[in-house]
């Protein structure tokens, strides 16, 4: 082709613009390094594990979106765990040192480049486990997090755990003379399940089920005479010692005759048959820390220190003759759902719901503690609307699988409050509050009110106190020292005291 004057010749139109096809072949290389970029750019930043009784979570945080796929193998139990696009690194090798050997779920794992750009993990698993397997966006001070939460097929039933608590800390409590709740505090209608038999004095085969099994092996093991004050309404402990009575009190020297008087029984049932129930929810936990004091105290670990300190209170006390027993909607590091915690308080039929928190604001300056209870309409005041509203954004920090079906009954039950559900949690925040006002400063004198979710149990009366503000040096100190702790939770047991002194519990039998 000639050249054209005024115009470049062909040799200069492909110096200066290139042509359609270079053009095409251009995009098609950039855009395939795109995508080579997005398969091989992730970096595995952290990995965490939180071990706990309900069940396990095993965090890998990175800075992209992960891609996975999973199989689970049985005989003996493993869960395979494919990651795609990325090379295994330094970070995700020290997920095998994160094992410990008390976790409930995970006896070992192991991990490796199975192909290039695959990475397995494959988890050796102390028992049959239900994984659910999810990816949370970035939120907070977290990347990208992949989450596998292990489920036990067989969960546990958090009652009869309460229970059987009951019952291993009942040697204790009979050495030390306490006949009023006898051994646990517990009569045998609560140990029984419809149609178990009721004479213990004949053996019974193991059903699986481990209480009525203890108190089949508690009725074959000779025992002395019963203590002043004991009946056949007695339930055994744990291990019986030799100066614990038996499980039905039966004599093995002479056994009670046949029609025996029903006065003594009568009396020990009445004063036996009802367990009050106290749920305490430590919040935050796990990936979720709570506020952070300027020391670097984390919220999650003190508010579980003051909850352990006013469940042993709780565990000591009675109200009217009736054991107290407190209920930890978590007792370790570990992170539960806000409306998991509601669900647990409910399992458990517990008479009170006390949420354990320490507040935390933008500047240092703000300090004392604070009682809520819920509102349906709106926030008390533009503070306790914004707290919960900070509250109620744990589930997105700890991470929930939105996917799940729970998060449905999760949010069908947090819209069941009730008028006398809220009266009564004013009733329980004002006797706290009254109490607490003896052991430091107040933020508010009155009991305020906000849509928090941890609060919304239709048929519990609930609180959620705000301990002091973490944020505050002094107050952090404060919440650090033991001798605080002590007082604070002195402080809340006597508020729960007088307000069941004022509201007695409900006369009612929990059966398992």
């Amino acid at each position: 082709m000639s050249a054209v004057p005024g115009r470049p010749t062909n040799v200069s139109m492909k110096a200066e613009h290139p042509s359609r096809r270079n053009l095409l072949k251009a995009g098609s290389l950039v855009l395939l390094l795109g995508v080579q970029e997005i398969a091989h750019g992730a970096t595995i930043m952290a990995v965490r594990v939180w071990p706990a009784a309900d069940y396990t979570r095993v965090t890998i945080e990175s800075d992209g979106r992960l891609q996975t796929q999973q199989l689970v193998v049985g005989n003996p139990p493993r869960l395979a765990i494919d990651i795609e696009g990325i090379e295994l690194n330094p970070a995700l090798r020290e997920l095998v040192g994160k094992i410990k050997p008390g976790d409930p779920y995970i006896n070992g794992l192991r991990v490796g480049q199975n192909s290039p750009n695959v990475v397995r993990i494959v988890f050796d698993l102390k028992q049959a486990v239900v994984p659910q397997v999810f990816s949370l966006a970035p939120v907070a001070a977290y990347q990208h997090r992949l989450v596998l939460d292990l489920y036990p097929q067989q969960a546990v039933d958090p009652m009869e755990a309460l229970i059987a608590e009951r019952l291993r800390d009942a040697p204790a409590s009979t050495a030390k003379g306490n006949a009023d709740t006898t051994v646990a505090g517990i009569a045998p209608r609560e140990l029984s399940r419809p149609g178990e038999a009721q004479d213990a004095t004949r053996a019974a085969p193991s059903t699986g089920d481990a209480l009525g099994d203890l108190m089949a092996q508690q009725s074959m093991r000779p025992a002395p005479p019963l203590p002043q004050g004991a009946g056949r309404n007695s339930p055994p402990p744990l291990s019986a010692p030799p100066t614990l009575p038996a499980v039905v009190g039966v004599n093995p020297v002479k056994p009670p005759p046949a029609a025996a008087p029903a006065a003594p029984s009568v009396a020990t049932a009445s004063r036996t048959d009802r367990l009050i129930i106290v749920a305490l929810d430590p919040g935050h936990g796990g990936e979720d820390p709570g506020a952070t004091g300027p020391a670097g105290t984390r919220e999650k670990d003190i508010v579980l220190q003051v909850a352990f300190k006013l469940r042993d209170r709780i565990n000591a006390a009675s109200v009217n003759g009736n054991p107290m027993r407190a209920f930890l909607t978590r007792d370790a590091d570990f992170f539960v759902p806000l409306g998991v915690r509601v669900q647990k308080a409910r399992r458990v039929q517990a008479d009170l719901f006390v949420s354990i928190h320490a507040d935390a604001f933008t500047t240092p300056a703000a300090r004392g503690a604070s009682v809520f209870a819920l509102s349906q309409g709106g926030a008390s005041s533009s503070a306790a609307r914004w707290l919960a509203n900070k509250e109620n954004e744990a589930d997105k920090v700890g991470g929930i699988n939105v996917g799940g079906h729970e998060v449905q009954v999760q949010r069908a039950l947090l819209d069941m409050s009730t008028t006398a559900q809220i009266n009564d949690s004013l009733k329980l925040g004002g006797a706290m509050l009254g109490e607490i006002r003896n052991v430091g400063r107040l933020h508010k004198g009155e009991v305020e009110q906000a849509s928090f979710a941890v609060l919304k149990a239709p048929d519990i009366p609930s609180v959620l106190v705000e301990t002091a503000f973490i944020s505050n040096p002094e107050e952090e100190a404060n919440l650090r020292r033991a001798s605080y702790q002590d007082n604070l939770a002195d402080a809340l047991m006597r508020g729960i005291q007088r307000y069941f002194a004022q509201n007695p519990p409900l006369a009612r039998s929990r059966q398992l």
